[in-house]
Order: C-alpha cells, then sequence, then structure tokens
C-alpha cells in the first residue's frame, strides 16, 4: 500500500526544521537511517533484509551527522514499516524531531558567538581584584558563553519536550492562542497546554523542585487545575522524577482537589505508557525515559573536574575525564545569541 498523503505530509514535516544557518533539512540517507533504527527498536529486521543490522545507535556517537544510511532508498522503506505498523509514521516524525533538535544543538555549540567585551566588561567591577584582570575576562567570556549555549538548549527542548510526549500518547500540545482552557475571569484569553488529550489536559514535569519560582509563576501553576475544570477539562499532573517535596505535594493536592489527576515517578511512566500503546511506549522509553533516569541516576551534589580551552577553532570540554570536542564554524549565525530562534512556533507534525 502506497503512502496515504497525510503520512506524506507527515514525512515533509518532519524533515524540514527552520530556515537560514540553523535550519535543517534532513536527507533520504538520514531519513533511511532512521527508518533502520525503528525496524530495529521494534524488532522487526526479518522484514527488512536490505537493512544492516546492528544500525548505528541513535546514541552512540558525538558527530551524529554521520548517522546515516546509503544504498536503500528511503521512501519505500519508509513505506512497508508504515503498513506493519500504523503507529510507525508517529514513531518516525517523533524520533525525526529528536533528531533535527540535536543536529541544530550541534549546529549552535559550533557556531554560538564568543561574547564581546561590551557585553560583559562591566561585569568585572562585581570581582575585580579576586583574579587577574587576564584571567577574569576570560572568566567572563567563558561565563556568558555557556549561559548563551544553555539558553538556547533551554528554547530547543521547549520545542521538543512536551510536543514528543503529547504525540506519543495520542495528544497534541495547545499553544494559548487555540488553546480551550481559558484565563478565569478573562474568557477570551486562553491558557498554554502541554497536551490536550480527548478531555484531559495535561501538565508535564521532569521534577517539581522545592525551590519556589516567582509567587506569580507558582500561583499561574496552582491556577491551572481550577482553569482546566471550569473549561470543562480534567487536569492531570505528570511528574516524571518521584523525588517528594512540600512544592509536589501541594501541586498534587491542588489538581486532586479539582477532580483531576496526578501521577508521580514510575505510575507517571505507566501512564504514559498505557495511553501510548506498545509502539509509541517503546519510543517513550529508549528516547524519553531511559535517557532521563541515566541523567537523574548521576545526579550528585559533588561535581567532577571542569576545564574549558579554546585554540585554533576549536573548544575542548573535559568533564571527570572525558571530552567534548567542538569544532567552531562561527560564519553565518545571528550576531545576538538570546533571540529566540525563527522556528519557535515549529511544533511535531501531527496527524
Amino acid at each position: 500500500m502506497e503512502l496515504s498523503q497525510s503520512q506524506r505530509s507527515l514525512i515533509e514535516k518532519a524533515r524540514v526544521l527552520g530556515s537560514g544557518a540553523e535550519g535543517h533539512v534532513l536527507s533520504d540517507e538520514v531519513c533511511a537511517y532512521l527508518v533502520a533504527v525503528i525496524v530495529s527498536d521494534l524488532d522487526l529486521g526479518a522484514e527488512f533484509p536490505e537493512v544492516p543490522h546492528p544500525v548505528p545507535g541513535f546514541f552512540s556517537t558525538a558527530d551524529i551527522e554521520r548517522l546515516t544510511l546509503s544504498g536503500v532508498r528511503f521512501e519505500p522503506l519508509a513505506e512497508r514499516l508504515f503498513n506493519l505498523d500504523r503507529n510507525a509514521d508517529t514513531y518516525f516524525a517523533c524520533l525525526a524531531n529528536l533528531h533535527k533538535r540535536r543536529l541544530k544543538y550541534q549546529r549552535i555549540l559550533r557556531s554560538q558567538p564568543i561574547p564581546t567585551i561590551d557585553q560583559v566588561g562591566p561585569r568585572g567591577l562585581l570581582q575585580f581584584g579576586s583574579l587577574t584582570p587576564r584571567a577574569l575576562g576570560a572568566l567572563l567570556f567563558w561565563r556568558k558563553w555557556l549561559y548563551d549555549i544553555d539558553n538556547r538548549a533551554a528554547q530547543e527542548t521547549g520545542y521538543l519536550f512536551e510536543p514528543i510526549i503529547a504525540y506519543a500518547i495520542g495528544g497534541a500540545p495547545i499553544s494559548a492562542k487555540q488553546s480551550p482552557i481559558k484565563r478565569e475571569g478573562d474568557g477570551n484569553k486562553g491558557r498554554q497546554v502541554d497536551c490536550i488529550r480527548e478531555r484531559r489536559a495535561y501538565e508535564f514535569k521532569m521534577r517539581v523542585t522545592i525551590a519556589a519560582s516567582g509567587q506569580g509563576r507558582w500561583g499561574e501553576e496552582l491556577q491551572f487545575p481550577r482553569e482546566c475544570r471550569l473549561s470543562g477539562f480534567v487536569p492531570v499532573l505528570v511528574v516524571l522524577d518521584p523525588t517528594p517535596n512540600p512544592k509536589l505535594a501541594e501541586l498534587t493536592k491542588v489538581f486532586l482537589a479539582e477532580d483531576g489527576e496526578a501521577y508521580t515517578g514510575a505510575k507517571a511512566w505507566e501512564h504514559l505508557d498505557g495511553l501510548a500503546g506498545p509502539t509509541m511506549a517503546r519510543f517513550l522509553e529508549t528516547y524519553v525515559r531511559g535517557p532521563i533516569e541515566a541523567l537523574l541516576a548521576e545526579a550528585s551534589d559533588a561535581l567532577p573536574e571542569l576545564s574549558l580551552a579554546m585554540k585554533d577553532g576549536t573548544i575542548i570540554v573535559s568533564v571527570g575525564g572525558e571530552r567534548l570536542v567542538i569544532q567552531r564554524q562561527p560564519d553565518g549565525l545571528a550576531e545576538d545569541g538570546d533571540e529566540v530562534p525563527d522556528d519557535a512556533g515549529d511544533v511535531l507534525p501531527g496527524v
């Protein structure tokens, strides 16, 4: 059976991310690789003898631009896969979006401008005398560059994390402009929602920390369940890390008081897996839960030794004896690295 028009549209949306120097279009060779990864993930190798086994793992290399598969036509491969598993097209869309964001962030690391003295110089007054001017200047430059790339990471993750989970469970993220969840006291103003599935409005969180955010922001979070109920939706809180603290207890209590639901830790993953079904539950386990739990398991208050060096256009980051090498390609990036990327409105391809 040939690809349907909706599947072709999904593929085309999945292949493209943004525009300009940071934009990316996935080639047929990259898309064929992603299909081969899915074939391996779903244990369908016997149905695809032309796909090499084992296929390089998705998280197997730092140079992710090398993850391609040549000599195998992408579209016929995708067509057969989608016919074998009705959820494989969503799997492909989610995996392609994850890969594009990783490729884009690799480009950000290579091209994020080094700060100028005009940006960081005045900040030196706060520590002048604690180091020599040369050492303090270097610290200020590194500190600002790390801040910039972390800020960009937060932006890219915001466009990726909740939407991937939303589509995996058969829902969709909703912007404030399109939201059916209305602000209490202002029925013309909608509220952004991480995911709406049928009559349930989901709030996804990796962790609720004991550190209070600004009172206004925390008040907004506490108001969300009530506004969902008043809008005719069941509020659902999903917190992936079960670490207990008063803030998590308070938020859970508010959701339950508004006839909502709350799931944390293992129960959160069980809830998501039940909604996702076997195929997309495999995606969540492999590309969301596995990496997150690996990071949480290694979290420690005792930080390892860190060093940063730049020489001849190469940045070398050493952490606890491991090295990350970044080949700089500074041309072509917007001058202000703090700007919101031009693809801020992009979301995962839907159905």
